[in-house]
């Protein structure tokens, strides 16, 4: 089960401790995304985030700058363009991904043929997780610090309007200043993730352990904490199962994290068993919001 030297190497250190953080970030924002039904902007913020990751990458910056950056400056386009209707949203979250998109294709293509660095496109895309510098650490543990406090300042208007928006400007909530947060919050997420298992899969920890405790529970704190345990969980068995895959031929070519990982987070929602309610809101949480709100 556990090949020689797992315990002891330093990469495989590194990797338990960001996949830990970013698990538990994602799995804490992802579920409001959820409930939100905010995927498709998640989804729009990896691709930005490929162009952030690219460009820096390019310009010799930490790519974990450029993740966060260019999508903290993509969720706060999409809030803007969308903030006067819900329909704006879909418009706003198509022009984002379109324009990204053509970013990375030409930053992309840059990276391959101006610099001497290899593999570039795969560390951007697929992630590399066992080759991330130790001192990307306190990075990693300062952008979750912001994300988790958007989310603690926002949570009773966000968990409010997340349920009724109508409720929510019935009782005066600061929506809009919600609304912010809480994009800040996804597009660290976002950034994050697409250090541990690249742009790409990145939305797979951002949406598959939350969509899998949204089954599983009926309150939004216990999905948080059955999101962070199974995200956790995906996370430190990919880890495992990527260093043993070393050994498991000839070749001695180990296969990436991040197959492993969203391999097991897909698994997780199979297994769950339940179908996802399409109802928004579900009791506990309406009790929440609206007794947070009233007091």
């Amino acid at each position: 089960m556990f090949e020689p030297g797992f315990f002891t190497s330093s990469p495989v250190h590194v990797a338990i401790v960001i996949g830990t953080v970013v698990a538990v970030v994602c799995a804490v924002v992802g579920v409001f995304t959820v409930m939100r039904g905010q995927s498709f902007a998640g989804h729009a913020l990896t691709d930005v985030a490929t162009a952030g990751g690219s460009g820096a990458f390019l310009i010799g910056m930490s790519p974990l700058l450029g993740f966060v950056g260019l999508s903290a400056a993509g969720a706060g386009v999409l809030e803007t363009i969308g903030v006067q209707r819900a329909r704006s949203r879909d418009l706003a979250t198509g022009l984002v991904l379109g324009a990204a998109i053509g970013l990375s294709a030409l930053f992309l293509y840059l990276d391959s043929t101006t610099t001497a660095t290899t593999g570039a496109t795969q560390q951007i895309l697929f992630g590399s997780i066992f080759t991330t510098d130790p001192g990307t650490i306190p990075l990693v543990v300062s952008f979750s610090v912001v994300a988790l406090g958007a989310i603690v300042i926002a949570y009773r208007p966000l968990l409010l309007s997340t349920v009724s928006p109508d409720i929510a400007a019935a009782r005066g909530a600061s929506v809009r200043g919600a609304g912010l947060l809480f994009m800040l919050a996804l597009a660290v997420s976002v950034g994050l993730s697409s250090l541990a298992i690249g742009t790409i899969l990145s939305t797979a920890l951002l949406i598959g352990p939350p969509a899998t405790a949204l089954r599983l529970t009926r309150s939004v704190g216990r999905a948080m904490v059955v999101a962070s345990l199974i995200g956790v969980g995906a996370t430190w068995l990919g880890v495992l199962l990527a260093y043993d895959s070393y050994y498991w031929g000839s070749s001695h070519q180990a296969l990436p994290v991040s197959f492993f990982i969203v391999a097991l987070v897909f698994a997780a929602y199979l297994l769950s068993g339940q179908r996802v309610s399409a109802r928004a809101p579900r009791p506990a949480a309406v009790a929440g919001a609206d007794g947070a709100q009233g007091g």
